[in-house]
C-alpha cells in the first residue's frame, strides 16, 4: 500500500496572501490618517544573520506600503544612546512601531532595553504589558512568531477546541506565548521542555505538535503520532561533510512526513509567517492608536 505523505503547509503563500490583505487595509485606512504606516528597526554591530533579517523585513514593509525608519548602530553603541533612540521614536507620531533586532552585542541589555519601548509601539509583542493582555486575553500586539503559526492553523482549517496540543519549549519568545494562545482557542496544552520526562511519551500523544527548540532532527517519526499536525519552529544551520551549510528544522522532515497528517518545512513554513506577522502587528498599532 502506497504511504500517505502529510499535507505541506506553505508559510510563505500565506505570509504573501497576508501582504496583500495588509495592502488593501493600508489603501483604506491612509487618506483617512494622512501618513503610511511606519516601522523603526533598530539593529546594532554587523552580524550577517541580523542584517539579512532586517534587509528582509525591510523589503515586506515596502511590499505592503509600511514606511521603514530602521537604524543601523556601530556595535560601541551605548545603552543609554539606544535608549535615547526609542524614546524619540515613542513619541515619533509617523512610527507605529518599534523593534530591537536580536542578537545584541554582548554589553547591552536587550530587556532593558524593550521594557523601553512603548507597549502599543512593540511590534514583537514581548512587552510585559503586552504579555499581560495576552493572559488576560485582552486585545493587544502579539508575540509574531506563535501568532504566526495561529494564522496558519486558522488557514488551514485545523481543528484545535478540545485537541491535545503539545508545545516543545518554554522561551518568553515562543513556548510560554504560543501555549497562551491555544489554550485561547480552547486546545489542551501540554508545555514540554529539557526537563521532562519521557519525551517521546508526551510528543506521541499530541494532535498538534509544535517545537521550538533548537535542537536539528530532534524529533523523527517515532514521536510522531500518526496524522498529527506537526509545526516546526527550530531553525538551525547544519554543515555536512563537505562544508556545506543548509537550514533544518528541529523536526526530521523525511521520517516525519510520511506519518503526519499536516507539516510545516524549514525553510518555507513559520519563518516566512513571523515577518508577516510583524507587519501585522504594525498595521493593527496603526489602525487602533492612529492620532
Amino acid at each position: 500500500m502506497e504511504k500517505k505523505t502529510a499535507k505541506l503547509i506553505d508559510g510563505k503563500a500565506i505570509a504573501g496572501k497576508i501582504q496583500i490583505e495588509l495592502s488593501a487595509v493600508i489603501r483604506e485606512l491612509q487618506p483617512q490618517i494622512g501618513r503610511p504606516p511606519g516601522l523603526a528597526v533598530l539593529m546594532v554591530g554587523d552580524n550577517p544573520g541580523s542584517a539579512a533579517y532586517v534587509r528582509s523585513k525591510e523589503r515586506a514593509c515596502a511590499n505592503v506600503g509600511i514606511a521603514s525608519f530602521g537604524k543601523h548602530f556601530p556595535t560601541e553603541t551605548t545603552q543609554a544612546e539606544l535608549e535615547s533612540v526609542i524614546a524619540a521614536l515613542n513619541s515619533d507620531e509617523r512610527v507605529d512601531g518599534i523593534l530591537v533586532q536580536l542578537p545584541l552585542p554582548d554589553h547591552l541589555d536587550a530587556v532593558t532595553l524593550l521594557h523601553q519601548i512603548d507597549p502599543d509601539k512593540d511590534v514583537d509583542g514581548l512587552h510585559p504589558i503586552n504579555l499581560g493582555r495576552l493572559v488576560r486575553l485582552e486585545p493587544g500586539l502579539r508575540s509574531c512568531t506563535p501568532y504566526g503559526v495561529m494564522r496558519l492553523l486558522q488557514e488551514y482549517e485545523i481543528p484545535l477546541k478540545g485537541k491535545q496540543a503539545v508545545v516543545l519549549g518554554r522561551s518568553i519568545l515562543v513556548g510560554k506565548p504560543m501555549a497562551l494562545m491555544l489554550l485561547e482557542a480552547d486546545a489542551t496544552v501540554t508545555i514540554a521542555h529539557s526537563r521532562s520526562h519521557d519525551l517521546k511519551a508526551i510528543a506521541r500523544n499530541a494532535d498538534i505538535l509544535i517545537t521550538a527548540v533548537g535542537r536539528p532532527n530532534l524529533i523523527d517519526a517515532l514521536l510522531i503520532k500518526p496524522g498529527a499536525v506537526v509545526v516546526d519552529v527550530g531553525i538551525n544551520r547544519v554543515t555536512d561533510e563537505n562544508g556545506n551549510s543548509r537550514l533544518v528544522g528541529d523536526v526530521n522532515f523525511d521520517s516525519t512526513k510520511n506519518v503526519a497528517g499536516f507539516i510545516t518545512p524549514v525553510p518555507g513554513g513559520v519563518g516566512p509567517m513571523t515577518v508577516a506577522m510583524l507587519l501585522q502587528n504594525t498595521v493593527y498599532s496603526y489602525s487602533v492608536h492612529r492620532r
